[in-house]
């Protein structure tokens, strides 16, 4: 989707899913566009917002993401247990976390592909790969502090 959406298309997506387009839902909808590789977390949203937006509260913030989740546009990334983080990308691919900075990063997996033996009875309603280690350029920085 293209990142440049307007307040009127990012109305039309909320009214198409059922969703009253408020002001703040569509700015939220709208930074989450505007972060798409960035997984932000509910309070990194709130905080990006707030200063333009002196009526927007966490509580809203947080019922506008959940809302989002339930109607399917967007889903939640729990690769940290201490905090959701939360994903325009509906598509499926995988998602790597920096132990360093933090940063989360998409990357391409065809995870149907992915071997499940063992879940022949299971009712999966999610599938996700998470992986974990060091960026590169934490992992430059890693390296270079040994030398």
């Amino acid at each position: 989707m293209d990142m440049a959406l307007s307040s009127e298309a990012l109305a039309s997506k909320l009214h198409s899913k059922g969703i009253r387009p408020s002001y703040h839902r569509i700015r939220v909808l709208e930074y989450l566009f505007q972060q798409k590789d960035g997984h932000p977390t509910a309070d990194e949203i709130f905080d990006a917002l707030s200063p333009d937006i002196p009526s927007l509260s966490k509580t809203t913030v947080y019922n506008a993401l959940h809302t989002f989740v339930e109607a399917g546009l967007v889903r939640v990334v729990d690769i940290d247990e201490s905090e959701a983080r939360y994903d325009i990308t509906l598509s499926n691919h995988g998602h790597f976390k920096c132990d360093a900075c933090g940063c989360i990063t998409n990357f391409p997996i065809d995870i149907n592909r992915v071997p499940i033996a063992g879940l022949d009875q299971f009712a999966i309603k999610e599938k996700n790969v998470y992986f974990k280690g060091l960026c590169p350029q934490c992992h430059s920085q890693q390296i270079q502090r040994k030398e």
